[in-house]
């Protein structure tokens, strides 16, 4: 139906009377100076009428009216003296007469609909269509708004009426998502019934500020060898995981999760256009060791639209801010951020948005930033912290790329993933080179920084010596024990999944590897000896494993106990 915009339309299940006529027209023609009314007859209407004018629409139905009295009681919710309040708004309460403003659907396809109308209307807010549809304004123009579809949309019509919520997208948290899947508005998709919960948290929320935070300084330990030993990661750190497909990189966010089994953290996993397979797997992975007791899945598969998956990230830190403003340690992982990027990127263009770099749009910095900086140590007055494993996913290597440059920028330090190393057996493939941690020291414990204090350095040496010899044909005595040294501690740094390390098993390695006591030992029997010296230490000095994983300290009698130990030891 063409709205003629000089016209007032009236839907109720009788028309008015002559009496009833004249007051709205007198009503329409003092407040929009609209002198022509329409009546159309609407049988699902059974009390009241509805009218709308111009951009404005006027509910007075039974339903209408109960809405506004509604709306009157919330307001005193929540105060202390409630009945006197809930006595006088019952008598006093009069239906206004003030419109909602209301907008028209212009056009709707592929999760996006331009509405006209809704002068009022700000980023970021619900609106609600008239077929029940929900969307979230993105794109605000003079005289239309775009706007992204979270339902399937198959409702939206162009035409169709649409009303403004005066709400921010909102994400539904508590404690019983815990153990849970859910989809990217918080509905479960697991078969395991409804979910209550215990509020609402809103998706898009800005960052704390930096008198809220204090310094990363406690552990988040991953139980990887390579990382926790030279590129730790602190609680509230933003360490992203970097590296071509299939390398790796969603086996070392798994083995984090599993290493936090016991150390109150809650584990936020968020899945991006990811296979609907791939996520199960990963689930099934999760509770075979016993990890969903503490871990909540928010699956945006690639099936799902770009708008579910564009919201995701958001809705899975929301959850964490949950659990952050309670004083609990949060660990949320991002996988991966380059879908997340292709998402926003492909509502963008459906929004006709001007592409830049890579037909990116000039905000995508913005995308990641404000997702990724709500992560942070809070003062303990304020609550706990939130540790955010972004994964980003490159082309050949290409670390220079678009939206890898941008997330490397935001974080605080990267993981790098080399192909060439994980075809050559290394896993994880860590680049020690290209790999850095910006919080560094502050979040290893003592006895782990003292054991492991020249192993970065060493493998550096290892890697130029290995790059300047493998065309020489004679090597000196002094290069050669160098490069058997490393290529020993390259082999040491193997791990197999889901078998995440204790920090006692990483002093003992560390300080038998970097003493020299593995050299010798052949390539294939490195592993089995570790392990071997490890156990040994746990059975004779179990006060010494015990202080490592309680204190994070040894005194100088126990460190020379521990060294001692370890030179007798026969391998």
């Amino acid at each position: 139906m063409d709205i003629n915009p000089n016209c007032a339309y009236l839907y109720s299940d009788t028309p008015p009377d002559e009496a009833q006529l004249e007051a709205l027209l007198k009503f329409l023609k003092k407040r929009h100076n609209i002198e022509k009314l329409e009546y159309f007859r609407d049988e699902n209407i059974k009390g009241g009428f509805k009218m709308t004018a111009g951009d404005r629409l006027y509910d007075w139905t039974n339903e209408g009216r109960l809405k506004q009295f509604n709306a009157a009681v919330d307001k005193i919710i929540g105060k202390n003296d409630v009945l006197p309040l809930l006595k006088s708004t019952i008598s006093d309460f009069t239906p206004a007469t003030a419109g909602e403003e209301i907008g028209t659907v212009l056009t709707v396809g592929d999760g996006i609909a331009i509405v006209k109308g809704l002068e009022s209307a700000e980023y970021g807010e619900i609106l609600m269509f008239e077929g029940g549809s929900r969307g979230l304004i993105q794109d605000l123009r003079e005289g239309e708004i775009g706007c992204i579809l979270f339902d399937d949309g198959d409702d939206v019509l162009q035409g169709d009426l649409v009303l403004r919520t005066g709400r921010v997208a909102g994400m539904p948290v508590g404690e019983d998502y815990i153990g849970r899947v859910i989809d990217a508005l918080g509905k479960p998709v697991d078969g395991q019934g409804d979910i209550i919960p215990d509020d609402i948290y809103p998706v898009e929320k800005h960052a704390p500020g930096i008198i809220e935070r204090q310094p990363v300084s406690v552990p988040l330990e991953t139980g990887i060898l390579a990382i926790d030993s030279m590129f730790p990661i602190g609680r509230g750190q933003r360490e992203l995981i970097i590296g071509d497909r299939q390398t790796g990189k969603t086996a070392i966010a798994v083995d984090t999760i599993l290493n936090q089994k016991g150390k109150n953290v809650i584990c936020i996993y968020v899945a991006i256009g990811q296979k609907s397979s791939s996520v199960a797997a990963l689930v099934n992975t999760l509770s075979k060791y016993d990890a969903m007791d503490y871990t909540i899945v928010v699956n945006s598969t690639a099936s799902d639209a770009a708008p579910l998956q564009y919201i995701a990230p958001y809705a899975g830190c929301a959850l964490a801010e949950y659990f952050m403003d309670k004083g609990r340690d949060v660990l949320i992982v991002y996988d991966d951020l380059s879908k997340h990027a292709v998402a926003y990127r492909t509502l963008s263009l459906l929004l006709s948005r001007a592409p830049g770099r890579e037909a990116y749009p000039g905000d995508i910095f913005y995308l990641h930033s404000r997702l990724l900086e709500r992560s942070a140590n809070l003062s303990d007055t304020k609550g706990g912290s939130i540790t955010a494993l972004p994964i980003v996913e490159t082309q050949a290597g290409d670390i220079s790329a678009y939206i890898p440059t941008n997330v490397i920028s935001i974080t605080d330090g990267q993981i790098f993933l080399e192909t060439d190393l994980f075809y050559k057996g290394q896993r994880p493939a860590i680049n020690v080179g290209k790999s850095v941690s910006r919080v560094g020291g502050d979040a290893q414990t003592e006895a782990v920084k003292n054991a492991c204090k020249s192993l970065k350095l060493e493998l550096s040496q290892y890697a130029e010596k290995l790059v300047f010899t493998q065309f020489s044909g004679d090597l000196d005595a002094e290069t050669v024990k160098t490069l058997e040294f490393g290529k020993g501690l390259m082999r040491l740094l193997r791990q197999k999944q889901y078998n995440p390390v204790s920090r006692h098993r990483i002093v003992t390695l560390f300080t038998a590897a970097l003493s020299k006591k593995f050299i010798g030992v052949g390539e294939d029997d490195i592993e089995a000896a570790a392990s071997a010296l490890c156990d040994a230490v746990e059975d004779e000095l179990p006060a010494i494993c015990k202080k490592i994983e309680s204190k994070g300290w040894l005194n100088k009698k126990e460190n020379a106990a521990l060294g001692e130990f370890i030179r007798q030891y026969e391998i």
